[in-house]
């Protein structure tokens, strides 16, 4: 199972959230590329990248602190946030990026995320953000009339690397991974899952790999890490089953 640190970027800093609320912001660094090469030092083959400030605005806000952490982490780069034309996608992956994850596009224009995951094998990441079961969009700030399970299935061979589960109730709060909902999700579509939204130590990293066999991909672990309440090589360890 792969472990995601994570690099949430506003105004080119490294914050997190308080379940997705811009004005609720804890910030962590300002040098993004700094805490990228850390992620490395620590044995992290894989990185989850968030532009918050494109998530909103719709568009890169944020490209000169992507462009820095590319540079400086040697492994997987996975980034999401405002990308939503297939420029976008062009433009990312020439910049080094290995895997973009779409989410308002996704819901508002499901062909396009085929068309790109045809164009870029392997590439492209469905974002599924739910608050109370139903897919959220625009940054988080609208929720839609679409569940979870109906999104995810509009993509079953379409050729989609990974769905990303989000559970905005519990993001940045560290209550802990909704497990169910998760393997829930897992269980009921054929492309893998990538877990997020609330870890708050050793413990979800060892549940999630209990059911690595019914489709959980990855997880992605912000605040637990930059708060110290995950060892991020202690989580690398377990997640490989040592």
């Amino acid at each position: 199972m792969i472990v995601f640190p994570a690099i949430d970027l506003k105004n080119g800093e490294v914050v997190r959230l308080a379940e997705g609320d811009m004005d609720r912001a804890t910030v962590y660094g300002d040098d993004p590329a700094a805490q990228a090469r850390l992620f490395a030092e620590a044995g992290a083959s894989h990185l989850h990248v968030v532009d918050l400030d494109g998530s909103f605005a719709g568009s890169a806000q944020n490209r000169e602190a992507v462009e820095a952490i590319v540079a400086a982490f040697p492994g997987y780069v996975q980034l999401g946030g405002g990308i939503r034309t297939p420029a976008d996608v062009e433009g990312w992956f020439e910049a080094g990026v290995a895997r973009i994850v779409i989410g308002t596009a996704a819901l508002k224009d499901p062909q396009f995320v085929k068309d790109m995951a045809r164009e870029y094998e392997g590439g492209i990441v469905v974002a599924v953000d739910a608050r109370d079961g139903m897919v959220a969009t625009d940054g988080w700030a609208e929720v839609s009339d679409v569940s979870i399970v109906d999104m995810a299935r509009r993509f079953e061979d379409a050729g989609v690397a990974s769905l990303l589960f989000t559970d905005i109730g519990r993001d940045g709060l560290l209550k802990g991974v909704n497990i169910d909902a998760t393997v829930g999700l897992a269980r009921q579509v054929d492309i893998p899952v990538i877990a997020s939204g609330g870890v708050k130590g050793l413990i979800d990293i060892d549940t999630l790999m209990q059911f690595a066999a019914d489709g959980i991909e990855g997880v992605i672990t912000g605040r637990a890490l930059y708060d110290g309440r995950l060892d991020l090589a202690a989580a690398l360890r377990v997640a490989g089953g040592i």
